[in-house]
């Protein structure tokens, strides 16, 4: 069994949907960055340095509570298709998917807590965790931070705070985000005033799989975009509570479809599961609607036959990489939404 199949062969811990506001809220994911004091960055290192660099990082990874039985993908061993998947499974970035020489990507079964080693940063420190749950993540990344800090020394400045390759993450090399499903917000049409308002408290929106990424089925990436100035506990609680008010503002306007429009707001979700369990060809931007109105379905209690867990499953499995993994072939886009189609209604049908 090659390393990626070994860590495929353990759903993701994320995907059981059991956090806190667990259908608005997918997922939390807290972020660290962090370079060995008096080693080069990454971009101006040689082989060698990188190469170094890779080996004490991974030998301290090794050594923690946290992920002392950590799968090591190298990605100087893996196929490009491999490297996407991976970031279609949010463990890795574009950025490593194209420059992989000397970079890998040490992972917990279960997805939890990884680390990107040679990235932008010597590190990047990850925990995912479902639902809003921005704190028990920090918990564990924190605990991380200091075993890895403890071995082999972080670049830290007493007036900057962490060192790190970009300038955006000196102080706390922190990022906290969350992916959100607010379907009320864009349909009452009040999702421009909610994303203006989070901008103002210098907070970032992002399709779902951050910057550069499309907007598709109200899937929302939110995140901190101020690391100087802040502790790293300051961002989490500050995160949190925005986020909370979000959810509320999210949570009034369900309530306001409900209350003007029960009837087309049914109908939609019930078209959309309709297709989704029956349709031939479906391509992504018009799963993530579907599967966006059948979501609201749930957390309105309207549609009680679907399990969220199954539609966090299909969300990842429905990717482009995924797909191709699955049928151990590449495939042009047409065929895809084939494949696409014929996945979610294998899920949806089982019922």
């Amino acid at each position: 069994m090659s390393v990626i199949d070994e860590l495929l062969s353990v759903p993701a811990d994320w995907l059981r949907g059991d956090g806190e506001e667990n259908e608005m809220v997918l997922s939390c994911r807290v972020r660290l960055a962090r370079n060995l004091e008096r080693k080069p960055f990454t971009h101006i290192s040689g082989a060698e340095d990188l190469r170094d660099i890779q080996g004490e990082i991974k030998e301290a990874v090794a050594g923690t509570a946290a992920m002392g039985e950590a799968l090591v993908i190298d990605m100087d061993d893996i196929l490009e298709t491999e490297r996407m998947l991976l970031a279609e499974r949010r463990l890795l970035s574009q950025e490593m998917v194209q420059k992989y020489q000397n970079r890998s990507l040490l992972v917990n079964r279960g997805e939890g807590v990884s680390v990107m080693v040679n990235e932008a940063d010597h590190l990047r420190m990850q925990v995912l965790e479902s639902g809003l749950s921005a704190r028990d993540a920090f918990r564990i990344i924190s605990a991380l931070d200091d075993e890895l800090d403890e071995h082999l020394g972080f670049a830290f400045s007493d007036r900057l705070g962490y060192l790190t390759a970009c300038t955006t993450n000196v102080g706390t090399g922190l990022r906290v985000s969350a992916m959100v499903h607010l379907p009320g917000l864009v349909h009452n049409n009040d999702i421009r005033q909610v994303i203006d308002g989070l901008r103002h408290v210098k907070l970032t929106v992002r399709g779902s799989y951050g910057e550069g990424s499309e907007v598709m089925g109200n899937f929302f990436q939110i995140s901190n975009s101020i690391t100087l100035g802040h502790t790293e506990a300051d961002t989490v609680e500050d995160m949190e509570s925005h986020l909370k008010k979000v959810l509320e503002f999210e949570k009034k306007a369900r309530e306001s479809l409900l209350r003007e429009a029960r009837s087309l707001l049914e109908d939609k979700i019930w078209r959309s599961y309709g297709i989704l369990k029956s349709a031939r060809l479906v391509s992504p931007k018009e799963a993530m609607g579907l599967i966006s109105a059948v979501r609201l379905g749930i957390g309105l209690g309207i549609v009680t036959d679907v399990a969220l867990t199954d539609l966090n499953e299909i969300l990842i499995m429905i990717q482009p990489m995924h797909l191709q993994r699955l049928h151990d072939r590449a495939m042009k886009p047409e065929e895809r939404d084939r494949i696409r189609a014929d996945f979610i209604r294998s899920k949806l049908n089982k019922q």
